[in-house]
């Protein structure tokens, strides 16, 4: 960085400062009582849930979601509605039918779901399972022959152990305050990716490649496989969305899936029936976002653009409750208390709901390039916008925010928050974090956050699981999360200048 920059960035920074730490408490009280006393944000979520249910990108469900959610912004009084097309995604993809049950040794019905973007068995199939163990391209030629109309069981490391410790915590305050902390750390000693260990993952890859060629020939009915999980709880994957000669496959519960191999492994035999059908949806395979303003007040400043944002896609074994209905309701929420309570907003607040998020953040990088680029470089929508805020780590209370570097906003959200440390949330760190959709927008040199929220049972229990259902919300959490993204957009709206930026060259 040139050393003209980093003054350039500083000054902003003390400037930005300067002019824009005041709480407006007046504002303040009208959202945390709308948020707080009317709140709508579990009607919301309820609706994305149990009423409309899983929201794969290219899905009927997420179609589904897209006509609710726009219809909700009018009603609520936003307007540029807009069901926007951010480019092509390829083919959406429904489970229609989902059944297995182990019928030999005896009858056990299990836990499982076809892995996405995978075809269905076309019929109910009755098979003996086999367990392939191949570490080796040698062990592909002794299954040769062996495998046609097999149910196919693949060694795993996944265990389901007894749990000790509970799936659901709160961040501690010395956690919190870890947080603040900035690690520097040295670049030598070729860390976790050593050419040693590139060399072992490519190896393992290429052997994943050729038993599932070698499975493919032989004509395998079903694959079974298993990731982490346990006590009922099971996590799935991406699949096979870019293969169109993949097999059926389905990801089950590790208990059911360990309790065939251990059968197997002793010399019991062991058959099962199944039944799944899918459906690739090819009629349109566009992927969109639904986006709408509030229109700022202010003459000057109206042309300018603060965002809230999450993710509208989930995955598909739950209702995506967690991963992502939570962040969507928090964020409809936002919008619905700062036009219902009739604060000062002087520029246009924006929400945006993504899609493809789950497959590659491919909703909110496609509206930042559509939206905020001209031939890879800045253009005036660039120069008028100020921030972006996102929420996209389950149903925990926000506990403060991450600033993704951006040093020179510190001393705006220490203060912002302060009206919020009373209900835990004060801890502001330079860290970044990712994974999600903020980083679309830091991507291009917008200002993007995403907030600390306590982690509940997002990675023990939830994402991306068959648990992640409406009943894994936290009320409370919500409520609070959705008051204070409110009061962030309304001080950011008002500033006297937009959110200072980090230095970044096009």
């Amino acid at each position: 960085m040139r050393i003209s920059a980093l003054l350039g960035f500083l000054f902003l920074g003390l400037q930005a400062l300067a002019q824009n730490t005041q709480v407006d408490y007046e504002s303040i009280y009208k959202i945390k009582d709308e948020g707080f006393n009317n709140s709508q944000v579990m009607d919301i979520a309820w609706n994305l849930t149990d009423r409309i249910g899983p929201r794969l990108t290219g899905s009927e469900g997420l179609k589904k979601a897209y006509d609710w959610t726009s219809q909700m912004y009018k009603d609520w009084g936003l307007t540029n509605v807009k069901v926007e097309a951010w480019g092509d995604f390829g083919p959406g993809w429904e489970v229609d039918k989902n059944y297995i049950a182990m019928t030999v040794p005896y009858y056990q019905a299990m836990i499982a779901i076809p892995k996405a973007w995978t075809p269905g068995t076309g019929k109910e199939i009755t098979a003996e399972v086999v367990y392939v163990e191949i570490n080796s391209e040698e062990d592909l030629a002794k299954y040769k022959g062996n495998l046609k109309g097999k149910v196919v069981l693949m060694p795993t490391t996944t265990e389901a152990v007894n749990g000790y410790d509970a799936d659901a915590r709160r961040y501690t305050d010395e956690e919190l305050e870890g947080m603040t902390k900035v690690a520097v750390r040295g670049g030598r000693g070729g860390g976790n990716f050593s050419a040693s260990r590139m060399s072992d993952f490519r190896r393992a890859s290429n052997l994943r490649r050729a038993a599932y060629t070698m499975l493919k020939e032989e004509g395998v009915a079903l694959v079974l496989n298993t990731n982490r999980g346990g006590q009922g709880t099971f996590f799935t994957s991406n699949g096979a969305r870019n293969d169109d000669s993949a097999l059926p496959e389905m990801e089950m519960a590790p208990e059911h899936y360990n309790r065939m191999v251990r059968l197997l492994q002793k010399g019991e035999k062991v058959m099962v029936e199944a039944e799944t059908k899918t459906r690739f949806l090819k009629n349109d395979t566009k992927g969109y976002n639904v986006v709408g303003d509030i229109v700022g007040t202010d003459a000057k400043l109206k042309n300018e653009v603060v965002m809230v944002g999450a993710h509208l896609d989930s995955w598909f074994a739950g209702t995506g409750a967690t991963d992502n209905a939570a962040g969507s309701a928090v964020m409809m929420e936002v919008m619905r208390i700062l036009k219902t309570s009739g604060v000062k907003l002087k520029r246009t607040v924006r929400i945006g709901l993504w899609s493809g998020e789950e497959q590659g953040i491919f909703g909110s990088r496609n509206y930042v390039q559509n939206t905020f680029m001209a031939d890879k470089k800045p253009n005036a929508a660039h120069q008028n916008f100020s921030a972006y805020y996102n929420m996209d780590n389950g149903t925990g209370a926000i506990r403060g925010i991450y600033l993704q570097g951006n040093e020179a906003t510190k001393g705006l959200f220490e203060e912002w928050f302060k009206p919020f440390h009373e209900i835990g949330a004060s801890t502001i760190t330079t860290s970044n974090t990712g994974g999600t959709d903020h980083l679309a927008f830091d991507g291009v040199g917008l200002p993007g956050f995403q907030f600390i929220q306590d982690p509940i049972a997002y990675n023990t229990r939830t994402h991306h699981s068959n648990m992640d259902i409406y009943e894994a919300l936290e009320e409370v959490d919500l409520k609070k999360n959705a008051v204070i993204i409110a009061a962030m957009v309304m001080q950011t709206a008002n500033m006297d200048a937009k959110m200072p930026r980090k230095p970044k060259e096009f």
